[in-house]
């Protein structure tokens, strides 16, 4: 019997001992996963995908510091994963499609968003902001983070920066004042045709207007304050009291105005030869010594931020209201990829980016002291000599956090709320157009928009000639049948709006 005993009682034991190790072994996944900060748990490694549109020679200085905060905080090493614009998109796709090491992302509707989340290719994050990212709830707009919602789901969370924004043209104030051109009488974009004419007779050497591409260019700028583009740029809404008629903008007679300017400037001389082919981008022309300015969308403090990347003085005139589309929203978001391996603390890490100053200050001004230091009045200055750091800040994270840069006014973040806040907003804000039913046609169109839009919209190609034949092939594209689309999906959004 008393061998039978303690046959049960070292049984006893052992389930014991053993139930202990697999409450311990359970503990332990259990903090990591849901965020613990455990010191002896290994911490997840995180990397995350943005543009670059330049000097990132010292961006693992810069995440070094940001790892500091990170793994005491929440436990996580972040890789920053910069990606210059040209190679974005096919880059990124790569990434999303295949296996490679991926958690967040910048998001843009200017890149596919709709189609990513459509695809899986992006996680939905409505349950994760509300258990890993209260923050970033408490500082998000409702009607903004419900802009980004593709078939009723968040898949991507803007950025806090310029929400509005108005479009004019920025330039070189030495220039200015060298020819004593008076700004305050140019009030609309065709008032800067004397502008340029004074640049292009006194200054050979340097290009009047150095947009390039279409994003930004004479004939864009033109047309900003007419139409809503719903999500592209095939069946447009004009913003017009009670109308809600998907239309061509290439067979609207604005556009027809638009690239005939464009056409006259680069007849002129005006636009510099190359703008439909280079990427290179204005203010880097400017810095060049070759330009003298540019087209651009507007915020406060934008002087100060151009000056800074351009390396000379600049001084910038508004020639459209502020106004305020779904694209407001989306142009620039945070998203989590779907080969995210631990997504919880993804979310940890976006809500930091809202949230913590001593991070938002990092990634986006770089190291106090080495990219920056701070005056007596509190603000941002560049130290002598170039930095080795820049980082395009509005993409990512609550720009309001950050320190604001000399020669901006102290208030600076609070005018530029007040800023948002005065926008006319689209009466179409807030829809997001699913390119699913169309995604055949709408490869097709791009096609066609690659071939003729840069010409067109510089002032390369003749508008007389080439206008008629780019419809007729956008048509045969299927331009109609995305138009009876986005019409169908408009009126049902108008239904639940």
């Amino acid at each position: 019997m008393s061998k039978h005993l303690k046959s049960m009682k070292t049984l006893l034991m052992i389930l014991i001992v053993s139930l202990l190790v697999i409450s311990g072994c359970g503990s332990k996944k259990d903090g990591n996963t849901a965020g613990s900060n455990g010191k002896d748990a290994t911490p997840y490694e995180l990397t995350m995908a943005y543009i670059a549109s330049s000097n990132v020679d010292d961006i693992k200085n810069v995440q070094e510091e940001i790892n500091k905060i990170t793994k005491e905080k929440i436990n996580v090493n972040v890789t920053l994963l910069p990606i210059g614009g040209g190679a974005w998109t096919q880059q990124t796709n790569l990434m999303l499609t295949g296996t490679e090491k991926l958690d967040l992302i910048v998001s843009s509707s200017f890149y596919n968003y709709s189609t990513q989340a459509a695809k899986g290719q992006l996680l939905p994050l409505d349950e994760l902001l509300e258990s890993h990212g209260k923050g970033v709830l408490e500082t998000m707009p409702e009607h903004m983070i419900n802009a980004t919602k593709i078939d009723g789901k968040i898949y991507g969370v803007p950025s806090v920066r310029d929400w509005a924004s108005d479009h004019g043209f920025i330039m070189r104030k030495d220039l200015v004042e060298k020819y004593n051109i008076d700004l305050s009488k140019v009030k609309t974009i065709e008032d800067m045709g004397e502008i340029f004419k004074t640049i292009k007779e006194n200054e050979p050497t340097i290009d009047p207007i150095v947009n390039t591409g279409t994003l930004l260019s004479v004939a864009e700028t033109y047309i900003y304050p007419f139409f809503d583009r719903l999500g592209d740029n095939i069946g447009v809404l004009e913003m017009k009291e009670d109308n809600w008629k998907v239309e061509n903008l290439f067979e609207s007679p604005i556009y027809k105005d638009a690239v005939n300017l464009a056409r006259e400037w680069y007849k002129a001389g005006y636009i510099m030869k190359d703008a439909a082919t280079s990427d290179e981008v204005g203010y880097n022309i400017v810095k060049s010594g070759k330009g003298f300015g540019y087209f651009t969308n507007m915020k406060p403090g934008l002087e100060t931020q151009e000056t800074i990347r351009s390396g000379h003085e600049m001084v910038a005139v508004r020639v459209t209201e502020p106004y305020q589309f779904t694209s407001s929203a989306t142009s620039f978001m945070m998203s989590l990829a779907r080969n995210s391996e631990n997504p919880e603390k993804a979310m940890e890490f976006m809500n930091l980016l809202y949230t913590d100053a001593d991070i938002m200050n990092l990634l986006t001004l770089g190291i106090e002291g080495k990219h920056y230091t701070i005056d007596d009045e509190g603000f941002a200055v560049q130290p002598e000599g170039e930095s080795n750091y820049v980082f395009n800040q509005w993409l990512i994270g609550n720009n309001f956090l950050t320190h604001v840069w000399k020669g901006n006014e102290k208030d600076y973040w609070k005018q530029l709320s007040e800023f948002n806040g005065s926008a006319k907003a689209s009466p179409a804000f807030g829809f997001s157009f699913d390119v699913t039913p169309v995604k055949t046609e709408i490869a097709a169109t791009a096609n066609v928009l690659e071939q003729y839009r840069a010409g067109l919209e510089t002032g390369t190609l003749d508008p007389e000639k080439t206008l008629p034949e780019f419809i007729k092939k956008l048509k045969s594209a299927g331009s109609d049948k995305i138009m009876e689309e986005k019409q169908k999906q408009l009126d049902e959004w108008r239904k639940k709006n």
